[in-house]
This record gives structure tokens, sequence and C-alpha cells, in this order.
């Protein structure tokens, strides 16, 4: 828990103000409040943990998480490993290609899926997830990273999702 003090050292916001509307004004709302909350902060996972928060109280989906490229074994060869999120227990770690957060880090681009049941090789890291949307993490033309979103519900995710996820994930500084 934060102290008066640290506060005062580290300004971030009080609370997150949900709204009500339509999804483009959620998110029009909710944007700036995520700006803030990383604005002036220097540590990755800090803000990745604040993203997934914001987004897990505002829209109430099931998981919210990032993934992030990380070598193993050979120098040549890298994996997804599972980063900061909010929801169930996830997978730790993904394969190239595999899967819908697989397949959108060898694409490099984001993928809805309508439904997880209907999408070859994916990963069933909980039996209540039926849509899924993944946005990759893309910095100097390499994927770093991706932003991986659930719902129970069929169908949950669109173009509106997909141009605003994919601007928080533009707005986030990695280094």
């Amino acid at each position: 828990m934060c102290s008066p003090f640290d506060s005062y050292l580290y300004p971030m916001a009080e609370d997150l103000q949900l709204v009500q509307g339509s999804k483009a004004e959620i998110y029009q709302s909710l944007i700036p409040q995520i700006k803030a909350l990383i604005d002036g902060e220097p540590d990755l996972v800090a803000n990745l943990a604040n993203v997934t928060a914001a987004l897990k109280e505002q829209f109430n989906w099931l998981w919210v998480g990032f993934y992030l490229v990380k070598p193993f074994g050979s120098a040549q060869e890298s994996e997804l490993v599972l980063g900061p999120f909010q929801g169930p227990v996830a997978c730790t770690r993904i394969k190239k290609g595999r899967g819908v957060c697989g397949s959108a880090w060898q694409d490099a681009k984001t993928l809805i899926v309508d439904d997880v049941e209907k999408f070859p090789g994916h990963i069933a890291c909980s039996s209540l997830s039926r849509s899924e949307i993944v946005v990759p993490i893309i910095r100097n033309e390499e994927v770093i990273g991706v932003l991986d979103v659930d719902s129970e519900a069929l169908a949950q995710f669109d173009e509106t999702d997909k141009k605003f996820l994919e601007e928080i994930i533009a707005s986030l500084e990695f280094s």
C-alpha cells in the first residue's frame, strides 16, 4: 500500500474512473487515465501491471495480460513468457506460431478470434475462454511481446477493440 509520503514523491491516479457508454466512448475515457498511470514511471513491470488492472476493471474480461519474448536455450531461440496479468492462472510459456498468442507473434499482427474452439492449435489455459484478441508489441520492427485478452463471451472483440488496444500498446515504453 502506498503511504501519503510515497504519493507525494510519485504522483499517481487516485482512482480509475469507470464509465458507461459505447465501447469507443469507454476507451476514449480510459486511455488518458492509463497514460496518466504510466506517465513518468520507468518500471516496465509496474506499467504493464497497471495497464492490465485498468483494462480488467473497466471491461471485466476473463483474462488480461502480457507475454514477453524472452530467449531460451541457444541464442537463436525465444518464446513468449508470462508477464503481468489479471485473471485465472495462465500458461507460462508459449512457442512462436503456437496458439493465438504465438500466431500473433509470428505474424506480427493483431488477431481477433470470435470462437477460440475453432482456432487451429488454440491453447486452452482456461476452459472458460470463448473469444480472444492478441495485440503484438512491435518495437524497431520486431515483436517483443503481446497483449492477450480473453472473454467468456463469443465474438467479444472487434475492430474498435483492435484500434484502441493498439493505441494503448503504442503508448508503452520498452527499454
